[in-house]
């Protein structure tokens, strides 16, 4: 980059020239940048990948970067970018101030109604960027995109080009190139007044960083009903009660707090007030915390002021020493002129000159808020120092002054991800929040107004090899414990008992995207009385997913669970008039079965929701003639590690899902090869999580077969669809045949019509294999014929049966005799016992 290539526009670095003809085409512009929505996916991908390079000293983007910075700040300035741009601070930042992960996508904040809302862009933001602050402008513009926006950056003409190398580092970790096309940054002088005319007066927004004079001037050019958000110079202080005040350890924080940045921050402490009325005690302190920060300055060398700080310092410091003839002031300095401390005997808040030049001023707490009030514009950060009551009694009173951050003493300049800033959420006043009031006879059943329009933007699956369950496991030995705060097992219907693990914000993530996914399914919240009768206890997840779900719904629920006794709950649907049911299917029709008559007369039950297993088309005529239940649907297609992974529209028929792209990207790969299939072609499924804080399961193979339904869905969503097609473990080895458990069913039920379950056991025998098909005694009928039936209808049968190299036996047993697992309650639909 030459000295002329000043701008960076739209991923191109550019000439004065260039950019000047460019300007006034941005509203333009605008228009058709912003026609196409920025998910907040693509930006946490990116600052992700630009926050691995900033924390990597041996990094390019590092080395370039650095080079814009002095020696001793590149380290601490590129490690404040770094955090700042990680995954988990931004989506922290996303879910406190926007309320989730996905905050541009339209969905109904209450599902009872069919009312759309979003957080939807400004617009075309300018950002006007200090000069002393280099992290804020790339931060902004991160921001602004988050919002959504198209971002104009503005930064002086002797700034470097550090913001500009850091989002265009940005724009390059973006595949989409939806980042690239929405940031400009552009470096010249306050002083060039038509480049700052014509960028204002273009603007839906100005974000302004700096003093009055700098908001006032940017206000006179923002064109009408254009938003300002001012973020001006603020003034900070510490406030002590008389203990915390005799505290040396708590002062040399204090000091800390000074020296650190050299009071250039806003949050640094530039008075320190005492809970005290009396003149001599206010004097005895400040020198002793005179003593205690010149201790803490002489390990932190300060640079020399410039000349006008200089003579601002001399000024006020020789000001306060003519006053102390007045019994007002006293003055303790360093006699090499690196720090100050200046008594003052008027509580009235001053500022001060900076450089660590301290106020120390009286202010009792009675006082406090009429005190500070006049100066409440300009407020920010108090430390105060106190008991658990002095904390909670002056933050109220300090709030009512106009202060709008109260932090320990120590830690004034430190923050937390999703912290408001100046008392406000920078994320809102970039965005403005947007609804769609719909009629709810048409959108029941529409979670999203955006899956009506366009396939969702993913990120590519990333560049690692595939994991199995067993590598999942291992790496749960190495998780970061702040990771793990909710841990569930798996039913274990496909081996041992697997664990997992969730933070709090993955599960909540997680069960908010599986309730859109119920509303797509025909649930009403409004309307249906839902019984969740999934298993419970042991750590499995089922009742309490559901339970979450159906909570954030907002939908009215019995949390019964699966339970042994069929007659209560039976009664139980009676009585609390339940029309909708959640479970497996197992339980479900077992339920339906040992309880018939009641269930029948009662005839309520008008939807059924299932999870973990299927039901057979034989099974789903049954409840619909001989139980009246009218809609039998999936209630969300999951697994235990994955948390929920698709969910059913009312025009899904059989196992076909739509993906939930909010929380997965979906790879189908040939089952023999690492390589994806053909469109529409069957495969192994791989998913990559990319809604996980802790535990990361990226090309995850899960052990199922499925294929990508080809074409638009009736429903009208234009999210990617999948055909499930069984588990590997489906298909079994026997008599050196192999064998699918589903094509043994589907023989049972179109040549039998056996509407029942089925269980197949496999032992060694001794000398050859033995497989015993199970069938429930109430729908089987001859056992002989229906082992002439699968023989005749399963040619791998015919053949290991023929040639002697299988033992093949059809045996009818009661319902119960089936093998459950534990936990779950799921059929157990192949058992090997070799």
């Amino acid at each position: 980059m030459t000295s002329s290539v000043l701008h960076l526009w739209q991923g191109e670095w550019i000439d004065d020239a260039e950019a000047g003809r460019r300007l006034a085409g941005l509203s333009e512009s605008a228009g058709r940048i912003l026609a196409r929505p920025l998910p907040t996916e693509v930006v946490l991908g990116a600052c992700a990948a630009v926050a691995d390079d900033l924390a990597d000293p041996a990094s390019d983007l590092y080395g370039r970067v650095a080079g814009h910075l002095p020696g001793g700040e590149a380290a601490s300035v590129l490690a404040e970018l770094a955090a700042a741009l990680t995954r988990q601070a931004l989506e922290r930042k996303l879910r406190r101030e926007l309320g989730g992960l996905r905050p541009e996508r339209l969905t109904r904040p209450d599902a009872r109604e069919t009312v759309f809302e979003a957080w939807a862009p400004v617009g075309l933001l300018v950002h006007i960027a200090p000069s002393n602050a280099a992290a804020v402008a790339p931060l902004s513009v991160v921001e602004g995109l988050l919002a959504g926006n198209l971002n104009v950056l503005k930064t002086g003409s002797a700034d470097t080009a550090l913001a500009g190398e850091v989002l265009a580092a940005l724009g390059a970790a973006d595949a989409t190139g939806l980042i690239a096309e929405r940031v400009v940054v552009l470096r010249f002088a306050s002083s060039r007044r038509d480049w700052l005319e014509t960028l204002c007066g273009q603007a839906d927004a100005i974000a302004v960083w700096g003093g009055e004079d700098a908001v006032r001037a940017v206000g006179e050019l923002a064109p009408p009903g254009c938003r300002v958000v001012e973020w001006g110079h603020r003034i900070s202080f510490a406030y002590l009660t008389p203990g915390a005040a005799a505290d040396d350890t708590l002062l040399d924080a204090l000091a800390e707090d000074v020296c650190r940045l050299e009071q250039q921050a806003c949050s640094s402490p530039q008075v320190v007030y005492l809970d005290t009325e009396d003149r001599e005690e206010l004097f005895a302190f400040a020198g002793r915390f005179a003593e205690r920060l010149s201790k803490v300055s002489d390990a932190r060398p300060a640079p020399r002021p410039g000349t006008a700080e200089q003579a601002e310092i001399t000024t006020v410091q020789q000001l306060a020493r003519l006053e102390q003839h007045l019994g007002l002031t006293r003055v303790f300095a360093a006699e090499d002129g690196s720090w100050r401390v200046l008594a003052d005997t008027r509580p009235a808040l001053d500022a001060s000159p900076l450089h660590r030049s301290v106020r120390v001023k009286p202010l009792p707490r009675t006082a406090v808020t009429s005190t500070l009030r006049p100066m409440r514009r300009y407020l920010q950060t108090a430390a105060v120092a106190g008991g658990r009551a002095d904390v909670a009694e002056l933050s109220r009173a300090l709030f009512a002054a106009g202060v709008t951050r109260v932090t320990p003493v120590g830690s004034m300049l430190d923050g937390y991800d999703g912290e408001p800033h100046d008392g406000v959420y920078a994320l809102q006043r970039y965005s403005r929040r947007v609804g769609v009031r719909a009629p709810g006879s048409g959108f029941g059943d529409v979670a999203c107004l955006d899956d009506l329009v366009a396939p969702p933007v993913l990120p590519p699956a990333p560049d690692a090899p595939l994991l199995g369950k067993e590598g999942v496991q291992r790496a749960l030995a190495t998780l970061d414990a702040r990771h793990a705060q909710l841990y569930f097992r798996s039913g274990g219907s496909t081996g041992a008992p697997a664990l997992s693990v969730f933070t709090c914000d993955d599960y909540d993530n997680q069960m908010r995207a599986a309730a859109h996914g119920l509303l797509a399914a025909g649930f009403s919240p409004a309307h249906d009385r839902a019984a969740n009768l999934f298993y419970c206890g042991g750590m499995y997840g089922s009742f309490i997913s559901f339970f979450s779900i159906l909570e954030r719904l907002g939908a009215t629920q019995i949390p019964m669970a699966a339970g042994p006794d069929h007659t209560v709950v039976a009664e139980a649907l009676v009585t609390h008039r339940v029309d909708t049911v959640f479970g497996m299917p197992s339980y479900l029709w077992q339920l339906f079965h040992a309880e018939a008559d009641r269930l029948r007369a009662y005839g309520g039950v008008r939807k059924v929701f299932y999870g973990g297993e299927h039901f057979s088309a034989e099974q789903r005529r049954v409840l619909h003639e001989e139980f009246g239940v009218e809609t039998i649907r999936s209630a969300a297609y999951g697994s235990t590690d994955l948390g929920p992974l698709g969910y059913q529209c009312t025009a899904c028929e059989g196992s076909v899902h739509h993906v939930l792209t909010d929380l997965h990207t979906l790879e189908i790969l040939d089952p023999l090869q690492d390589r994806p299939v053909a469109p529409g072609e069957p495969g192994r499924l791989v998913f990559t999580s990319r809604a996980r804080s802790g535990q990361r399961l990226e090309r995850y193979e899960i052990g199922d077969l499925g294929r990508a339904v080809q074409g638009p869905c009736a429903c009208g969503s234009h999210v990617p669809r999948l055909e499930l097609l069984g588990r590997y473990g489906d298909v079994v080895r026997v008599g050196t045949y192999f064998v699918n458990y589903r094509r043994i069913l589907q023989a049972a039920q179109e040549r039998l019509a056996y509407h029942g379950e089925v269980q197949l056991l496999i032992a060694p025998g001794t000398d050859r294999e033995e497989l015993t098909v199970r069938l429930d005694e109430q729908y089987a009928g001859d056992a002989g014929a229906a082992r002439e039936a699968l023989t005749a209808e399963v040619p791998e049968l015919t053949s290991a049966v023929a040639e002697g190299l299988l033992a093949l036996s059809v045996e009818t047993v009661p319902r119960d005799s089936f093998e459950r697992t534990a936990t779950s309650g799921k059929l157990r639909t192949v058992i090997d016992l070799r």
